[in-house]
């Protein structure tokens, strides 16, 4: 029987099966160095920690393989592919792997259908890997659209091009967007040192070792590209003979022939030309001459037509320099000229003379106020010549046309008000002239000669530029109509306080969010939403608010629910602990109130402070019970008698005089100063004043005079027995209930905003 053991075409079989193990074994080993150095898994990855640290959502998603249709965004060398190698050895779903170059439609229906046979008899889905996803056309990308969106196929895809110009926007829709970016100097120097040391991929068996300042020859010169740098690093080591005594050493002279070229990030025809020309024409209108030099370096080195850096720099003049320097436009043409005449490389002289100029001369848009016209002209209402303007030549004695013009020439100064614009636009202002170079002087006579002052104030005030993002979900619209619901019963004072808090915070979409005050989720929802590709921590003072909590957040996919801790706050390291998040650092951490029931506002502090990523911020919104409103000055106290009143006053002055209750024994001073000694920097506080309508129902009056379980905080009645008889305090109470039963009184309360940074 064919097959049976021991019959010849088992023996065979076997044959076979070691040539094959041979053959595999012995490509792994003549792979290139960057092939073989590929990480495995996580935690061999290097680098992208804003995608990928502890914490991150991808990292769980991967983690607990429930990944999304995700596209991983970046330049060579950066992680890309190797991404997609962790999922696919984390998963355990089917991987599929197509190369855009290579494939088209019928690879793409051969996949789908096989992910359908696998998911209809297997339930297993199919992960479908798309290296240079934007190589393919708009065809080839519908085609795989459908299976995308019924879940068939979770698209990884991975792309050097801006995916939001090169990818089927339906597919960008379903997808999550991650970008990566070039690699820092310490992310590669660990990979080469890795490579030199690992015995199986590397070189670890190997006597090599690499002298200091060629590896730093090596990471400058790849310029935050993985692959370069192995590539480099193998040929180094392959180039260079070993020693008896010491092995091969790779010192400078080695690197520099090794990698002699940086590789520079851009393309004639993707995002890093754009971005690119854009940094340099920002550069030359922000009058920054080495700026503008930099990135015109960068560009000729990447082998840019000088000719589209000139026709650039015209648009420039014309742009952004106009009338503030009429001669930029001649001194940028002359230098195209010459360097038409001498070509490269002496022609880069002309290069830089044209970008030096221009990027110190003096400034001016004003002809922008062209396009304002020609807005004006298709938008508004078409306005008639004025008659007096009209040519003459033909009906000036049938129409009047011409009649009361008036020729500046015979006048003054070669000038005479009259009306130029059609009726309907009198008084609309087009040209701005700017106060700068020659056009200061043209500005003075313009405005002398319009009928009203036209100029508009323009509000110059510096903004910052907002971070990189780095990720994009779509929108889950089951959930976010969960979120919204949610957030949306929370009182309005409450809602305003937490908008700002975030507003200043700014979050961005990645960060990992730590909820202080997560009782009421009133924080924990919103960090939510602002997080989608981040992670949300929420700590609550009980168990039984953590249950509430987590069956709130089960109406959430498994992956965006809150992480959720119970417990102190001074606790936080041990409670992260406990959860298996140790390492997570987080990017903000925000809280309401949080240090009210704190005794070492310090110790509660600086626990927060060891939570957070470097840079990592903290806001609070801490309420200073000191200056709540007095409860006497809220009703007629004189039916107790002057000098019941009057000890009633000093009864409850008391209250937040008290030196040993920690609650009420401070202000914002102190809180800046714990902040400071837990090691917090860039303080900011600010003191808000904060009036709210408060009902005092039967449930308020019952808080305010019933006696409080042993071990909690005394009632307001308790205090006031500190220093007043029993009928004096019924007296009180009986007032209190007389006058404030049923009604709403105004409440105002001192509320301290921090933020801080930690180093």
């Amino acid at each position: 029987m064919p097959g049976a053991p021991g019959s010849a075409a088992t023996g065979w079989w076997c044959v076979m099966n070691l040539f094959d193990h041979a053959r595999e074994q012995r490509l792994r080993e003549e792979q290139p160095l960057a092939a073989r150095m590929r990480p495995r898994t996580l935690d061999e990855f290097t680098g992208q920690e804003h995608i990928l640290a502890p914490g991150r959502l991808l990292r769980r998603a991967i983690q607990a393989d429930r990944l999304s249709s995700v596209i991983f965004y970046g330049p060579p060398g950066t992680g890309k592919t190797t991404l997609a190698s962790v999922i696919a050895r984390t998963t355990s779903s089917r991987f599929e792997q197509l190369n855009a170059v290579l494939a088209g439609v019928p690879d793409i229906r051969r996949v789908t259908e096989e992910a359908q046979r696998q998911y209809g008899e297997y339930g297993r889905r199919t992960i479908l890997f798309v290296d240079e996803v934007h190589r393919w056309n708009k065809a080839q990308q519908d085609a795989l659209l459908p299976w995308v969106e019924n879940g068939t196929v979770l698209l990884v895809g991975a792309t050097t091009e801006n995916p939001y110009f090169t990818v089927n926007r339906a597919l960008v829709s379903r997808s999550r967007i991650f970008q990566l970016k070039p690699l820092e100097k310490e992310h590669l120097q660990r990979i080469a040192r890795m490579a030199i040391e690992d015995p199986e991929r590397g070189y670890g068996k190997r006597r090599v070792r690499i002298l200091p300042e060629a590896l730093d020859h090596l990471v400058e010169v790849a310029n935050g590209d993985a692959r370069a740098l192995l590539n480099a690093l193998e040929l180094a080591v392959e180039t260079t003979p070993a020693d008896e005594e010491e092995g091969a050493v790779v010192d400078l002279a080695v690197a520099e022939e090794s990698i002699q070229r940086r590789a520079v990030l851009y393309d004639k025809e993707g995002d890093y030309h754009f971005d690119t020309i854009s940094a340099f024409i920002k550069s030359l209108r922000g009058s920054d001459p080495d700026a503008a030099l930099y990135w015109l370096a960068k560009m000729v080195y990447a082998g840019e037509d000088p000719r589209f850096l000139f026709r650039r720099m015209l648009i420039f003049c014309g742009e952004d320099i106009g009338l503030a320097d009429p001669r930029a436009v001649t001194v940028c043409e002359a230098c195209a000229a010459a360097f038409d005449r001498v070509g490269l490389p002496e022609g880069r002289y002309h290069l830089g003379l044209a970008t030096l100029y221009l990027a110190t001369a003096p400034k001016s848009n004003s002809v922008m106020g062209f396009f304002d016209a020609l807005a004006a002209v298709e938008k508004e209402r078409e306005g008639e010549v004025p008659s007096h303007l009209r040519d003459a030549s033909r009906d000036k004695e049938g129409f009047g046309h011409g009649q009361g013009y008036l020729y500046p020439h015979a006048y003054r100064d070669h000038w005479v008000p009259q009306q130029y614009l059609p009726d309907d636009l009198q008084g609309k202002v087009f040209y701005q002239p700017a106060e700068a170079g020659f056009e200061k002087t043209l500005g003075d006579d313009v405005r002398r000669r319009r009928e009203a002052q036209l100029a508009a104030a323009v509000d110059r005030n510096a903004c910052g530029a907002p971070p990189e993002i780095l990720t994009f979900s779509p929108q889950d619209r089951d959930a976010e109509r969960w979120l919204a619901r949610t957030i949306s019963g929370i009182g309005e004072h409450l809602a305003d306080l937490r908008d700002r808090l975030f507003d200043q915070a700014a979050p961005q979409r990645h960060w990992r969010i730590l909820d202080l005050s997560a009782d009421t989720g009133l924080f924990t929802w919103e960090a939510l939403r602002r997080v989608p590709e981040g992670g949300v921590w929420a700590l609550t003072s009980t168990e039984r608010a953590t249950a509430a909590l987590l069956q709130r957040a089960a109406q959430l996919p498994e992956e965006r629910r809150p992480q959720a801790l119970s417990g102190r706050l001074r606790d936080l390291g041990s409670l992260l602990a406990d959860h298996g998040d140790a390492d997570v650092r987080f990017e903000l951490a925000i809280g309401r109130n949080v240090l009210l029931e704190e005794t070492d506002r310090t110790a509660a502090l600086r626990a927060v402070a060891r939570s957070l990523a470097a840079g990592g911020g903290l806001t609070l919104a801490e309420s200073v019970p000191r200056h709540a409103p007095r409860l006497y000055d809220m009703v007629d106290t004189t039916t107790l008698g002057a000098e019941l009143a009057a000890r009633l006053r000093q009864a409850e002055e008391a209250i937040y005089d008290d030196p040993g209750d920690a609650m009420v024994n401070w202000d914002a001073p102190d809180l800046e100063a714990w902040a400071r000694a837990a090691g917090f920097r860039d303080l900011t506080l600010e003191v808000h004043t904060v009036r709210t309508p408060l009902p005092v129902t039967r449930g308020v009056l019952q808080r305010w005079f019933t006696t409080s379980p042993a071990g909690s905080r005394a009632s307001y009645a308790q205090r006031l027995a500190l220093h007043l008889c029993p009928e004096e305090v019924a007296a009180v109470e009986a007032l209190y209930r007389q006058s404030l039963a049923g009604r709403t009184v105004p409440w105002q309360s001192r509320t301290v905003h921090l933020r801080a940074t930690v180093g």
